[in-house]
């Protein structure tokens, strides 16, 4: 079963078209003028229960605009969206006791009063018995190590503090999918690391579908095995990242150290036919590029320890970050 559904999603804002100057000011306020801006145009895709997404995407291309719809915030203009057998704009109520949500940029909590008392709060919005409130909240608190954050006034926390205790709020009713709209932004590789392999735990111990939106590319490789990316409200790819580098990786690197000092220039001699390009990092290691389209690995290879005895050998994977950059500045994605 399908955990999220979405057919045809399309959302459509009216923007105000200002005149310029004093004059067309005053006129804006007695004759407005609109334009209308698509910011997600036609989407269809469906997430299994208990898969990790990454939904990705620039600025502006209609990542936070799907997920104010699939989290009910937004109607959509037309189009089919089905969350946990729910439409969330229709069934709010009890819609939102099976979902947890995590704006990077927003709180939950309240600034001024401690995190316990936050967490206590949302125990009775959500309508949690207490005893289920209380065994879910130790275990949350032993896994992000909040015991001595929750006396504290939300204002008086880190960020990254602040975050650790943000998904706990978001986890405490054990809710079926968690939306997550940048969750790491602004924290420090340490604290990335740390929330990273808790929605690992969280995702393998209870099934949690996961529906991660992030510009951290290093979230997406931790933590998803698939990613959907928009371009101007459109999907350009849906697909596993293994997929993706196959698909959009231009080559792969090679680093070889062999057993004897050997030059580049004999090594561009014997694959100058597969356009590899060589570069010495020292006397005995050297980097190679082989372009997917010229060559393979293993041809690569094979005229290569023809020559010289190979100590060792390190394949470097295409970046995910220079892929996806690649796609947009080059226009290559194909809508889906």
């Amino acid at each position: 079963m399908d955990a999220i559904r979405v057919h045809r999603l399309r959302k459509e804002f009216q923007v105000q078209q200002n005149r310029e100057g004093l004059g067309g000011a005053l006129r804006d306020l007695f004759d407005r003028r609109y334009n209308q801006v698509v910011a997600v145009d036609d989407i269809s895709f469906a997430i299994p229960q208990g898969e990790i997404c990454g939904y990705i995407g620039e600025n502006g291309a209609g990542k936070s605009t799907t997920i104010k719809m699939l989290t009910g915030i937004l109607v959509p203009t037309s189009g089919e969206i089905t969350v946990n057998g729910h439409v969330p704009h229709k069934e709010r109520e009890q819609f939102v006791r099976e979902i947890g949500v995590v704006f990077g940029q927003r709180s939950q909590l309240w600034w001024d009063i401690g995190v316990i008392e936050s967490f206590r709060l949302l125990r009775k919005v959500y309508r949690v018995p207490e005893q289920a409130f209380n065994e879910r909240l130790n275990e949350l608190v032993e896994r992000l190590q909040l015991g001595d954050l929750l006396t504290r006034p939300v204002r008086k926390l880190s960020l990254g503090q602040r975050m650790r205790c943000e998904l706990t709020a978001a986890l405490l009713h054990n809710p079926k999918i968690l939306f997550l709209d940048e969750p790491t932004i602004g924290l420090d590789i340490l604290v990335k690391s740390e929330i990273r392999d808790f929605l690992l735990q969280i995702n393998k111990r209870y099934g949690t579908t996961i529906l991660l939106t992030t510009h951290d590319l290093q979230d997406i490789e931790a933590l998803c095995s698939r990613v959907v990316m928009l371009d101007d409200g459109r999907i350009i790819y849906d697909g596993g990242l293994d997929e993706l580098k196959r698909d959009w990786g231009k080559g792969k690197e090679l680093l070889i150290q062999f057993g004897q000092p050997c030059s580049p220039e004999r090594l561009r001699a014997l694959t100058a036919d597969l356009s590899v390009t060589w570069e010495a990092v020292n006397e005995f290691t050297l980097k190679a590029w082989i372009p997917l389209e010229q060559a393979n690995l293993t041809e690569v290879l094979g005229r290569v320890m023809t020559l010289a005895e190979i100590r060792d050998l390190r394949v470097l994977e295409p970046n995910t970050d220079d892929i996806v950059k690649e796609i947009y500045q080059t226009g290559a994605g194909k809508h889906v």
